[in-house]
């Protein structure tokens, strides 16, 4: 796979506040996977690539490991510097995928979370090949909503692939397991947790406009999207909150 557009780490320059709100987080469990998989422990040094705003950066600050956040868009950069710069392991770094500017053999484990599809494949491997100390994993990792698991959940697809810009061209489903395989060595393994959001309307928008694909005000999609969110909402809202499921993936693998 190919970057999407010309320059995708630009596509969220414009989502910093929202990102940082409404994107969720990790389940609990991926670390003590990790521990199982390939025996992180505080010791291991891990280059988070495509860091974004920290999310998965801070789940492994907060257990005590040290941790390049490699992230080339400056605004989502600035914002993991601001949450995570208390953490004495933080290291920030203005890289990318293909280029991350970190030594040869310098980490345990490389991590994507919420990125992988947004890279070019074969530099990527070449780079994170590099990076790696002999013995090193990659771990990707998405969070997956399930699409068709509730009535909400089928309303809410529906809107993004009605109101969605580009939506059906850039969701990371489109990394399936064939393209994996041809970026890990064999035996790669892939594990699944669940997770969720609980949300009330201002969380479920703020969640909306941090993707990518979601018309901001002021173009002529924002308006016909909010009105039928709101509508799903009220049409499906238990209490005041909707609940968006996910499905947690994790691959893990030499490369």
């Amino acid at each position: 796979m190919t970057p999407r557009t010309p320059d995708p780490t630009q596509r969220f320059s414009s989502r910093v506040a929202d990102y940082v709100r409404y994107r969720p987080d990790y389940p609990p469990g991926v670390l003590d996977l990790l521990r199982r998989e390939i025996g992180l422990t505080k010791a291991t040094v891990v280059a988070d690539v495509g860091a974004g705003t920290g999310i998965a950066t801070a789940m492994f600050l907060r257990q005590g490991n040290r941790v390049f956040a490699v992230e080339p868009n400056r605004a989502m950069r600035t914002a993991a510097e601001r949450r995570l710069r208390a953490f004495p392991g933080f290291r920030s770094v203005a890289g990318r995928a293909e280029a991350t500017t970190l030594p040869n053999g310098s980490v345990d484990c490389v991590l994507a979370a919420q990125a992988f599809h947004w890279f070019d494949p074969a530099k990527t491997r070449t780079e994170f090949r590099r990076i790696l100390r002999p013995g090193g994993r990659v771990v990707l990792l998405w969070n997956r909503r399930l699409k068709e698991s509730t009535p909400f959940l089928r309303a809410y697809e529906a809107l993004l692939e009605t109101h969605g810009v580009d939506y059906t061209r850039v969701r990371h489903e489109r990394i399936d397991d064939r393209a994996l395989a041809r970026f890990f060595a064999p035996g790669f393994r892939r594990h699944a947790l669940p997770h969720a959001q609980v949300l009330d309307f201002r969380s479920l928008k703020g969640r909306l406009l941090s993707s990518s694909y979601a018309p901001l005000a002021g173009h002529r999609g924002h308006a016909p999207m909010m009105a039928e969110l709101r509508r799903i909402f009220r049409e499906h809202q238990a209490h005041g909150r909707v609940r968006l499921e996910y499905e947690t993936v994790i691959y893990v693998g030499h490369i």
